[in-house]
Protein backbone atom coordinates (compact mmCIF):
# COMPACT_ATOMS: atom_id res chain seq x y z
CA UNK A 1 0.00 0.00 0.00
CA UNK A 2 2.77 2.40 0.85
CA UNK A 3 4.38 2.15 -2.57
CA UNK A 4 1.22 3.54 -4.16
CA UNK A 5 0.91 6.54 -1.92
CA UNK A 6 0.76 9.86 -3.68
CA UNK A 7 -0.07 8.43 -7.12
CA UNK A 8 -3.32 8.91 -8.95
CA UNK A 9 -6.16 11.31 -8.27
CA UNK A 10 -4.22 14.08 -9.97
CA UNK A 11 -1.95 14.87 -7.02
CA UNK A 12 1.73 15.71 -7.44
CA UNK A 13 2.85 15.21 -3.86
CA UNK A 14 2.27 18.76 -2.74
CA UNK A 15 4.29 21.94 -2.87
CA UNK A 16 7.05 20.47 -0.73
CA UNK A 17 7.85 18.02 -3.48
CA UNK A 18 7.12 20.14 -6.54
CA UNK A 19 9.84 19.54 -9.09
CA UNK A 20 11.55 17.05 -6.77
CA UNK A 21 11.07 13.69 -8.47
CA UNK A 22 14.47 12.54 -7.29
CA UNK A 23 13.65 13.32 -3.69
CA UNK A 24 10.32 11.62 -4.04
CA UNK A 25 12.10 8.42 -5.04
CA UNK A 26 14.71 8.63 -2.32
CA UNK A 27 12.23 8.75 0.57
CA UNK A 28 9.90 5.80 1.10
CA UNK A 29 6.25 6.71 0.85
CA UNK A 30 5.59 5.81 4.47
CA UNK A 31 8.13 8.44 5.61
CA UNK A 32 7.11 11.26 3.31
CA UNK A 33 3.35 10.72 3.65
CA UNK A 34 2.92 12.66 6.94
CA UNK A 35 4.29 15.84 5.36
CA UNK A 36 2.96 15.50 1.80
CA UNK A 37 0.50 18.00 0.49
CA UNK A 38 -2.01 15.30 -0.33
CA UNK A 39 -2.22 14.22 3.30
CA UNK A 40 -2.87 17.76 4.48
CA UNK A 41 -5.50 18.31 1.80
CA UNK A 42 -7.30 15.14 2.80
CA UNK A 43 -7.08 16.12 6.47
CA UNK A 44 -8.44 19.54 5.55
CA UNK A 45 -11.34 17.86 3.74
CA UNK A 46 -12.19 15.90 6.88
CA UNK A 47 -11.94 18.97 9.14
CA UNK A 48 -14.02 21.17 6.83
CA UNK A 49 -16.49 18.35 6.31
CA UNK A 50 -17.96 18.55 9.80
CA UNK A 51 -19.18 22.18 9.75
CA UNK A 52 -20.30 21.80 6.14
CA UNK A 53 -22.26 18.65 7.00
CA UNK A 54 -23.87 20.30 10.01
CA UNK A 55 -25.00 23.21 7.85
CA UNK A 56 -26.20 20.92 5.06
CA UNK A 57 -28.00 18.53 7.43
CA UNK A 58 -29.70 21.39 9.25
CA UNK A 59 -30.86 22.98 6.01
CA UNK A 60 -32.10 19.71 4.50
CA UNK A 61 -33.97 18.47 7.58
CA UNK A 62 -35.51 21.87 8.33
CA UNK A 63 -36.66 22.58 4.79
CA UNK A 64 -37.92 19.08 4.07
CA UNK A 65 -39.77 18.91 7.39
CA UNK A 66 -41.31 22.30 6.73
CA UNK A 67 -42.29 21.33 3.19
CA UNK A 68 -43.75 18.00 4.31
CA UNK A 69 -45.73 19.74 7.03
CA UNK A 70 -47.13 22.24 4.57
CA UNK A 71 -48.13 19.66 1.97
CA UNK A 72 -51.68 19.87 3.24
CA UNK A 73 -51.62 23.28 1.59
CA UNK A 74 -50.17 24.29 -1.75
CA UNK A 75 -47.24 26.00 0.00
CA UNK A 76 -45.64 22.64 0.76
CA UNK A 77 -44.82 21.94 -2.87
CA UNK A 78 -42.65 25.02 -3.55
CA UNK A 79 -40.99 24.68 -0.13
CA UNK A 80 -40.12 21.05 -0.81
CA UNK A 81 -38.90 21.94 -4.31
CA UNK A 82 -36.73 24.71 -2.83
CA UNK A 83 -35.34 22.23 -0.30
CA UNK A 84 -34.32 19.80 -3.05
CA UNK A 85 -32.92 22.60 -5.21
CA UNK A 86 -30.84 23.79 -2.27
CA UNK A 87 -29.53 20.26 -1.75
CA UNK A 88 -28.53 20.17 -5.41
CA UNK A 89 -26.67 23.44 -4.92
CA UNK A 90 -24.87 22.08 -1.88
CA UNK A 91 -24.06 18.99 -3.95
CA UNK A 92 -22.32 21.17 -6.53
CA UNK A 93 -20.23 22.73 -3.76
CA UNK A 94 -19.37 19.29 -2.39
CA UNK A 95 -18.20 18.14 -5.82
CA UNK A 96 -15.99 21.24 -6.02
CA UNK A 97 -14.61 20.54 -2.54
CA UNK A 98 -13.90 16.92 -3.43
CA UNK A 99 -12.22 18.02 -6.66
CA UNK A 100 -10.00 20.57 -4.91
CA UNK A 101 -9.04 18.55 -1.81
CA UNK A 102 -9.42 14.91 -2.86
CA UNK A 103 -8.61 15.17 -6.56
CA UNK A 104 -11.92 13.44 -7.33
CA UNK A 105 -13.47 14.31 -10.68
CA UNK A 106 -17.22 13.71 -10.63
CA UNK A 107 -19.41 14.79 -13.54
CA UNK A 108 -22.47 16.91 -12.90
CA UNK A 109 -25.72 14.97 -12.55
CA UNK A 110 -28.32 14.97 -15.27
CA UNK A 111 -29.93 18.42 -15.70
CA UNK A 112 -33.56 19.14 -14.98
CA UNK A 113 -35.85 18.15 -17.83
CA UNK A 114 -38.64 20.68 -18.31
CA UNK A 115 -41.10 20.30 -21.18
CA UNK A 116 -42.05 23.96 -20.95
CA UNK A 117 -40.79 27.01 -19.04
CA UNK A 118 -42.44 28.25 -15.89
CA UNK A 119 -42.41 27.92 -12.12
CA UNK A 120 -44.75 24.92 -12.06
CA UNK A 121 -42.70 23.07 -14.65
CA UNK A 122 -39.52 23.83 -12.69
CA UNK A 123 -40.99 22.54 -9.41
CA UNK A 124 -42.21 19.39 -11.13
CA UNK A 125 -38.80 18.79 -12.72
CA UNK A 126 -37.02 19.24 -9.37
CA UNK A 127 -39.38 16.87 -7.58
CA UNK A 128 -39.14 14.23 -10.33
CA UNK A 129 -35.36 14.40 -10.65
CA UNK A 130 -33.53 11.46 -9.10
CA UNK A 131 -30.44 13.65 -8.67
CA UNK A 132 -32.39 15.94 -6.32
CA UNK A 133 -33.36 13.08 -4.03
CA UNK A 134 -29.86 11.62 -4.10
CA UNK A 135 -28.52 15.03 -3.02
CA UNK A 136 -31.02 15.04 -0.15
CA UNK A 137 -29.91 11.54 0.84
CA UNK A 138 -26.29 12.71 0.82
CA UNK A 139 -27.22 15.64 3.07
CA UNK A 140 -28.68 13.27 5.66
CA UNK A 141 -26.13 10.46 5.48
CA UNK A 142 -22.98 12.54 5.44
CA UNK A 143 -23.40 14.11 8.89
CA UNK A 144 -22.90 10.97 11.03
CA UNK A 145 -19.96 9.96 8.88
CA UNK A 146 -18.48 13.47 9.08
CA UNK A 147 -18.72 13.39 12.89
CA UNK A 148 -17.04 9.98 13.06
CA UNK A 149 -14.24 10.82 10.60
CA UNK A 150 -13.63 14.21 12.26
CA UNK A 151 -13.25 12.65 15.73
CA UNK A 152 -11.02 9.82 14.52
CA UNK A 153 -8.80 12.01 12.33
CA UNK A 154 -8.32 14.77 14.92
CA UNK A 155 -7.56 12.38 17.76
CA UNK A 156 -5.18 10.18 15.80
CA UNK A 157 -3.42 13.18 14.30
CA UNK A 158 -3.10 15.00 17.64
CA UNK A 159 -1.97 11.85 19.48
CA UNK A 160 0.68 11.01 16.91
CA UNK A 161 2.22 14.47 16.64
CA UNK A 162 1.86 15.07 20.39
CA UNK A 163 3.77 11.92 21.32
CA UNK A 164 6.33 12.38 18.54
CA UNK A 165 7.21 15.90 19.66
CA UNK A 166 7.06 15.09 23.40
CA UNK A 167 10.87 15.31 23.80
CA UNK A 168 10.66 18.95 22.66
CA UNK A 169 8.11 20.10 25.22
CA UNK A 170 8.01 17.59 28.14
CA UNK A 171 9.68 20.24 30.35
CA UNK A 172 6.32 22.09 30.32
CA UNK A 173 4.88 19.69 32.92
CA UNK A 174 7.40 20.18 35.77
CA UNK A 175 7.74 23.88 35.11
CA UNK A 176 4.09 24.88 34.70
CA UNK A 177 1.97 21.94 35.91
CA UNK A 178 3.92 20.73 38.93
CA UNK A 179 4.23 17.22 37.45
CA UNK A 180 7.19 15.20 36.31
CA UNK A 181 5.76 14.41 32.88
CA UNK A 182 2.82 12.65 31.28
CA UNK A 183 1.05 10.67 33.99
CA UNK A 184 0.28 7.07 33.02
CA UNK A 185 -1.13 5.95 36.38
CA UNK A 186 -1.94 7.55 39.72
CA UNK A 187 -3.70 6.78 43.02
CA UNK A 188 -3.35 7.94 46.62
CA UNK A 189 0.06 6.32 47.05
CA UNK A 190 1.55 5.76 43.59
CA UNK A 191 2.05 7.90 40.51
CA UNK A 192 3.77 6.86 37.31
CA UNK A 193 5.12 9.50 34.93
CA UNK A 194 7.00 9.43 31.63
CA UNK A 195 9.94 11.44 32.82
CA UNK A 196 13.23 9.62 32.07
CA UNK A 197 15.14 9.48 28.76
CA UNK A 198 14.18 5.89 27.98
CA UNK A 199 10.48 6.47 28.52
CA UNK A 200 10.59 9.70 26.55
CA UNK A 201 12.32 7.92 23.65
CA UNK A 202 9.75 5.11 23.67
CA UNK A 203 6.97 7.72 23.74
CA UNK A 204 8.44 9.48 20.71
CA UNK A 205 8.75 6.19 18.83
CA UNK A 206 5.13 5.33 19.55
CA UNK A 207 4.21 8.82 18.35
CA UNK A 208 6.22 8.20 15.18
CA UNK A 209 4.20 5.06 14.50
CA UNK A 210 0.94 6.93 15.00
CA UNK A 211 2.18 9.80 12.82
CA UNK A 212 3.14 7.47 9.98
CA UNK A 213 -0.20 5.64 10.27
CA UNK A 214 -2.29 8.83 10.31
CA UNK A 215 -2.15 9.50 6.51
CA UNK A 216 -3.45 6.02 5.76
CA UNK A 217 -6.20 6.31 8.35
CA UNK A 218 -7.24 9.65 6.88
CA UNK A 219 -7.00 8.11 3.41
CA UNK A 220 -9.37 5.33 4.45
CA UNK A 221 -11.80 7.87 5.93
CA UNK A 222 -11.82 9.99 2.78
CA UNK A 223 -12.42 6.92 0.63
CA UNK A 224 -15.92 6.80 2.13
CA UNK A 225 -16.33 10.49 1.23
CA UNK A 226 -15.27 9.68 -2.31
CA UNK A 227 -17.83 6.90 -2.53
CA UNK A 228 -20.60 9.12 -1.18
CA UNK A 229 -19.81 11.98 -3.55
CA UNK A 230 -19.40 9.72 -6.56
CA UNK A 231 -22.44 7.59 -5.83
CA UNK A 232 -24.93 10.25 -4.68
CA UNK A 233 -23.82 13.55 -6.21
CA UNK A 234 -22.75 12.38 -9.66
CA UNK A 235 -24.86 11.23 -12.59
CA UNK A 236 -26.79 8.01 -12.15
CA UNK A 237 -25.77 4.91 -14.04
CA UNK A 238 -28.92 5.13 -16.09
CA UNK A 239 -28.24 8.75 -17.05
CA UNK A 240 -24.62 7.92 -17.91
CA UNK A 241 -25.83 5.03 -20.03
CA UNK A 242 -28.31 7.27 -21.84
CA UNK A 243 -25.56 9.79 -22.65
CA UNK A 244 -23.33 6.97 -23.86
CA UNK A 245 -26.07 5.54 -26.06
CA UNK A 246 -26.83 8.97 -27.50
CA UNK A 247 -23.16 9.38 -28.36
CA UNK A 248 -23.04 5.89 -29.88
CA UNK A 249 -26.18 6.63 -31.89
CA UNK A 250 -24.46 9.70 -33.32
CA UNK A 251 -21.45 7.57 -34.29
CA UNK A 252 -23.70 5.02 -35.97
CA UNK A 253 -25.54 7.73 -37.92
CA UNK A 254 -22.26 9.35 -39.02
CA UNK A 255 -20.83 5.98 -40.01
CA UNK A 256 -23.92 5.08 -42.02
CA UNK A 257 -23.83 8.46 -43.76
CA UNK A 258 -20.15 8.02 -44.58
CA UNK A 259 -20.83 4.53 -45.97
CA UNK A 260 -23.63 5.88 -48.16
CA UNK A 261 -21.34 8.64 -49.47
CA UNK A 262 -18.66 6.05 -50.20
CA UNK A 263 -21.12 3.82 -52.08
CA UNK A 264 -22.42 6.80 -54.03
CA UNK A 265 -18.88 7.88 -54.90
CA UNK A 266 -17.88 4.36 -55.96
CA UNK A 267 -20.96 4.02 -58.14
CA UNK A 268 -20.48 7.46 -59.69
CA UNK A 269 -16.76 7.11 -60.36
CA UNK A 270 -16.80 3.40 -61.23
CA UNK A 271 -19.70 1.36 -62.55
CA UNK A 272 -21.87 4.35 -63.45
CA UNK A 273 -19.11 5.98 -65.51
CA UNK A 274 -18.40 2.70 -67.30
CA UNK A 275 -22.08 2.14 -68.04
CA UNK A 276 -22.38 5.66 -69.49
CA UNK A 277 -19.36 5.05 -71.70
CA UNK A 278 -20.80 1.65 -72.63
CA UNK A 279 -24.09 3.23 -73.71
CA UNK A 280 -22.23 5.74 -75.87
CA UNK A 281 -20.12 3.01 -77.47
CA UNK A 282 -23.18 0.90 -78.23
CA UNK A 283 -24.87 3.95 -79.75
CA UNK A 284 -21.90 4.52 -82.04
CA UNK A 285 -21.80 0.83 -82.92
CA UNK A 286 -25.48 0.96 -83.85
CA UNK A 287 -24.83 3.89 -86.18
CA UNK A 288 -21.89 2.12 -87.86
CA UNK A 289 -23.69 -1.20 -88.15
CA UNK A 290 -24.86 -0.45 -91.72
CA UNK A 291 -21.91 1.65 -92.90
CA UNK A 292 -18.96 -0.29 -91.38
CA UNK A 293 -20.00 -3.67 -89.94
CA UNK A 294 -16.43 -4.64 -89.02
CA UNK A 295 -15.91 -1.46 -86.94
CA UNK A 296 -19.31 -2.04 -85.33
CA UNK A 297 -18.23 -5.59 -84.37
CA UNK A 298 -15.01 -4.26 -82.83
CA UNK A 299 -16.94 -1.65 -80.85
CA UNK A 300 -19.44 -4.27 -79.62
CA UNK A 301 -16.52 -6.49 -78.59
CA UNK A 302 -14.96 -3.61 -76.63
CA UNK A 303 -18.34 -2.88 -75.07
CA UNK A 304 -18.56 -6.51 -74.01
CA UNK A 305 -15.25 -6.14 -72.15
CA UNK A 306 -16.52 -2.99 -70.48
CA UNK A 307 -19.62 -4.88 -69.35
CA UNK A 308 -17.45 -7.53 -67.69
CA UNK A 309 -15.40 -4.84 -65.94
CA UNK A 310 -18.53 -3.04 -64.74
CA UNK A 311 -19.99 -6.30 -63.45
CA UNK A 312 -16.79 -7.02 -61.53
CA UNK A 313 -16.85 -3.55 -60.00
CA UNK A 314 -20.48 -4.03 -58.97
CA UNK A 315 -19.60 -7.40 -57.41
CA UNK A 316 -16.74 -5.77 -55.47
CA UNK A 317 -19.04 -3.00 -54.34
CA UNK A 318 -21.71 -5.49 -53.24
CA UNK A 319 -19.03 -7.47 -51.39
CA UNK A 320 -18.02 -4.27 -49.61
CA UNK A 321 -21.61 -3.64 -48.53
CA UNK A 322 -22.34 -7.18 -47.37
CA UNK A 323 -20.71 -10.21 -49.01
CA UNK A 324 -22.97 -13.05 -50.07
CA UNK A 325 -20.53 -15.63 -48.68
CA UNK A 326 -20.96 -14.15 -45.21
CA UNK A 327 -24.74 -14.44 -45.43
CA UNK A 328 -24.67 -17.96 -46.84
CA UNK A 329 -21.73 -19.63 -45.07
CA UNK A 330 -20.78 -17.48 -42.06
CA UNK A 331 -17.57 -15.96 -40.70
CA UNK A 332 -15.26 -18.91 -41.35
CA UNK A 333 -15.75 -18.94 -45.11
CA UNK A 334 -16.06 -15.14 -45.39
CA UNK A 335 -12.82 -14.46 -43.49
CA UNK A 336 -11.02 -17.16 -45.48
CA UNK A 337 -12.07 -15.36 -48.64
CA UNK A 338 -10.76 -12.06 -47.27
CA UNK A 339 -7.50 -13.69 -46.21
CA UNK A 340 -6.97 -15.11 -49.70
CA UNK A 341 -6.93 -11.56 -51.09
CA UNK A 342 -4.35 -10.32 -48.57
CA UNK A 343 -0.82 -9.68 -49.86
CA UNK A 344 0.74 -11.85 -47.13
CA UNK A 345 -0.07 -15.42 -46.07
CA UNK A 346 -2.84 -15.42 -43.45
CA UNK A 347 -3.80 -18.26 -41.11
CA UNK A 348 -7.51 -18.17 -40.17
CA UNK A 349 -8.95 -20.04 -37.18
CA UNK A 350 -12.66 -19.66 -36.38
CA UNK A 351 -13.91 -21.57 -33.34
CA UNK A 352 -17.65 -20.90 -33.15
CA UNK A 353 -20.28 -23.52 -32.37
CA UNK A 354 -23.02 -21.21 -33.68
CA UNK A 355 -23.29 -17.94 -35.53
CA UNK A 356 -23.75 -14.59 -33.77
CA UNK A 357 -26.44 -12.06 -34.62
CA UNK A 358 -26.26 -10.82 -38.25
CA UNK A 359 -25.28 -7.26 -37.28
CA UNK A 360 -22.47 -8.47 -35.02
CA UNK A 361 -21.33 -10.94 -37.66
CA UNK A 362 -21.15 -8.14 -40.23
CA UNK A 363 -19.16 -5.86 -37.92
CA UNK A 364 -16.75 -8.69 -37.14
CA UNK A 365 -16.24 -9.34 -40.87
CA UNK A 366 -15.55 -5.72 -41.74
CA UNK A 367 -13.26 -5.33 -38.71
CA UNK A 368 -11.04 -8.19 -39.84
CA UNK A 369 -11.22 -6.97 -43.45
CA UNK A 370 -9.98 -3.51 -42.53
CA UNK A 371 -7.23 -4.88 -40.29
CA UNK A 372 -5.98 -7.19 -43.03
CA UNK A 373 -6.11 -4.29 -45.49
CA UNK A 374 -3.94 -2.26 -43.10
CA UNK A 375 -1.48 -5.16 -42.93
CA UNK A 376 -1.29 -5.28 -46.75
CA UNK A 377 -0.68 -1.52 -47.02
CA UNK A 378 1.43 -0.57 -44.01
CA UNK A 379 2.74 -3.47 -41.92
CA UNK A 380 5.49 -4.84 -44.21
CA UNK A 381 4.76 -8.23 -42.67
CA UNK A 382 5.57 -11.72 -43.98
CA UNK A 383 2.68 -13.49 -42.26
CA UNK A 384 -0.53 -12.74 -40.37
CA UNK A 385 -3.04 -14.66 -38.30
CA UNK A 386 -6.74 -14.29 -37.57
CA UNK A 387 -8.47 -15.97 -34.65
CA UNK A 388 -12.17 -15.82 -33.81
CA UNK A 389 -13.75 -17.41 -30.75
CA UNK A 390 -16.53 -16.94 -28.23
CA UNK A 391 -16.08 -16.22 -24.51
CA UNK A 392 -19.36 -16.39 -22.61
CA UNK A 393 -21.53 -13.68 -24.20
CA UNK A 394 -18.71 -11.95 -26.10
CA UNK A 395 -17.32 -12.51 -29.59
CA UNK A 396 -13.53 -12.19 -29.64
CA UNK A 397 -11.38 -11.34 -32.66
CA UNK A 398 -7.61 -11.20 -32.82
CA UNK A 399 -5.44 -10.23 -35.78
CA UNK A 400 -1.66 -10.66 -35.46
CA UNK A 401 1.19 -9.85 -37.84
CA UNK A 402 4.99 -9.76 -37.68
CA UNK A 403 5.32 -6.36 -39.33
CA UNK A 404 7.14 -3.22 -38.26
CA UNK A 405 4.60 -2.27 -35.56
CA UNK A 406 3.95 1.25 -34.42
CA UNK A 407 0.19 1.18 -35.08
CA UNK A 408 -1.74 3.66 -32.93
CA UNK A 409 -5.39 4.49 -32.38
CA UNK A 410 -4.78 8.18 -33.07
CA UNK A 411 -7.39 10.76 -34.01
CA UNK A 412 -8.29 10.51 -37.66
CA UNK A 413 -6.63 7.15 -38.27
CA UNK A 414 -8.39 4.09 -39.62
CA UNK A 415 -8.01 2.34 -36.28
CA UNK A 416 -9.70 5.26 -34.53
CA UNK A 417 -12.69 4.99 -36.86
CA UNK A 418 -12.76 1.25 -36.30
CA UNK A 419 -12.71 1.75 -32.54
CA UNK A 420 -15.63 4.18 -32.80
CA UNK A 421 -17.66 1.65 -34.78
CA UNK A 422 -17.03 -1.05 -32.22
CA UNK A 423 -17.82 1.30 -29.37
CA UNK A 424 -21.17 2.08 -30.98
CA UNK A 425 -22.25 -1.53 -30.32
CA UNK A 426 -20.57 -1.84 -26.89
CA UNK A 427 -17.43 -3.30 -28.42
CA UNK A 428 -13.79 -2.75 -27.51
CA UNK A 429 -10.66 -2.43 -29.64
CA UNK A 430 -7.24 -2.99 -28.04
CA UNK A 431 -4.05 -2.37 -30.05
CA UNK A 432 -0.68 -3.72 -28.90
CA UNK A 433 1.88 -2.60 -31.47
CA UNK A 434 5.36 -1.78 -30.13
CA UNK A 435 7.91 -0.31 -32.50
CA UNK A 436 9.51 -3.18 -34.42
CA UNK A 437 6.48 -5.40 -33.97
CA UNK A 438 4.73 -7.70 -33.69
CA UNK A 439 1.28 -6.09 -33.82
CA UNK A 440 -1.64 -7.66 -32.01
CA UNK A 441 -5.12 -6.15 -32.40
CA UNK A 442 -7.90 -7.61 -30.27
CA UNK A 443 -11.56 -6.75 -30.77
CA UNK A 444 -14.38 -7.68 -28.43
CA UNK A 445 -18.03 -7.59 -29.49
CA UNK A 446 -21.28 -8.52 -27.76
CA UNK A 447 -22.69 -11.84 -28.91
CA UNK A 448 -26.37 -10.76 -28.85
CA UNK A 449 -28.14 -14.02 -29.44
CA UNK A 450 -28.01 -16.80 -31.96
CA UNK A 451 -28.06 -16.25 -35.70
CA UNK A 452 -31.54 -16.88 -37.07
CA UNK A 453 -32.29 -17.48 -40.78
Amino acid sequence: MATEYGQGYGFDGGPGFAGGDERRHRLPAVLRAPVEGRTWRELGHVLIGLPVSILLFTYAVTMVSLGAGLLVTFLGVPVLAAALAGCRGFGALERMRARALLGLEVADPEPLRMRKPGAMAWMGAVLKSGASWRALLYSVLHLPWAVFSFVVAVNVWALGWGLLTYPLWFWVFPMYAGQDGIQLYGDETHRVYLDNPFEITVTALVGLLFTMATPWIVRALTMVDRLLVHGLLGPSRLASRVVELESDRGVVVDTAAADLRRIERDLHDGAQARLVALAMDLGLAKEKLQEDPEAAVRMVDEAHGEVKTALQELRDLARGIHPAVLTDRGLDAALSAVASRCTVPVRVEVDLAERPAPAIEGIAYFTVSELLQNISKHARATWAGVEVWRTENRLMLQVVDNGVGGAEVSQGSGLAGLAERLDAVDGILVVDSPAGGPTRVTAELPWRGAHVR
